[in-house]
């Protein structure tokens, strides 16, 4: 099968799978407008791992580009395949692929799941294998767009559960202390939390010292992982 019959293919099985409880149940949650089959998530991971069978001969840029028209229909599930089939390049991962991520972050995120999906494996992992590009991230959390900031803290969910760039956190938390959008606070929050599995005193530290200037959205998911006594601290205003 050619790159393109694989995409049809795709599409045939999610309007197939498709049901309208799921539709439903997927629409409550978002504020926006979303454009869903209703397809349940371990379903569209299936068909993402079985057709990528059949293509992971073809060379990256090819793939990439299969990626795109995915991200370009809009529809949930096949953003989430396509960011599926990204992550599962990353041992081939270079430092221009940036570019690549950078634009369909742009382009193509326009809601937390879609941000999610795609930053926390795919750019995260990028990230991990070339960390000279955080200061890119860094630029992303001054971004107009609501969603490149979020994924400026997003994308450093994974490396920062496992202890990696403490200081660069704060640089990204301070860029976003005081930012008014809930889901970029739900963001650079949900980083910090992850970031105190490792480092509890400091980010402990860092939530004390910003805690009248950072929303009580960002402060709440912080702290959400530390001891009850700590987290009544930090809300101590």
């Amino acid at each position: 099968m050619t790159g393109l019959e694989v995409l049809a293919a795709i599409r045939e099985e999610l309007i197939q799978a498709a049901d309208e409880k799921t539709r439903e149940s997927s629409n409550r949650f978002f504020k926006e407008e979303v454009k869903v089959y209703g397809v349940k998530t371990a379903a569209v991971r299936d068909i993402a791992k079985r057709h990528f069978r059949e293509i992971e001969g073809l060379e990256k840029p090819k793939i990439f580009s299969l990626c795109e028209k995915l991200l370009q229909s809009d529809y949930m599930e096949e953003a989430f395949i396509a960011s599926e089939w990204a992550y599962a390049l990353r041992k081939t991962y270079q430092p221009a692929d940036f570019q690549v991520f950078e634009r369909w972050v742009e382009s193509y995120v326009n809601n937390w799941a879609k941000c999610d999906s795609l930053c926390n494996h795919t750019i995260g992992s990028f990230i991990e294998q070339y960390p000279e590009y955080i200061q890119n991230l860094k630029g992303w959390a001054r971004s107009e767009n609501r969603w490149v900031r979020q994924a400026s803290a997003v994308t450093l969910i994974l490396p920062a559960r496992k202890g990696m760039f403490l200081e660069d956190v704060f640089e990204i938390a301070d860029i976003l202390l005081r930012d008014e959008d809930d889901l970029v606070q739900k963001g650079y929050g949900w980083m910090l939390k992850e970031a105190s599995r490792n480092h509890q005193q400091e980010v402990f530290d860092y939530v004390v010292a910003n805690r009248v200037e950072m929303p009580r959205t960002a402060l709440r998911y912080a702290i959400e992982k530390m001891p009850a006594q700590m987290r009544k601290r930090a809300m101590e205003r």
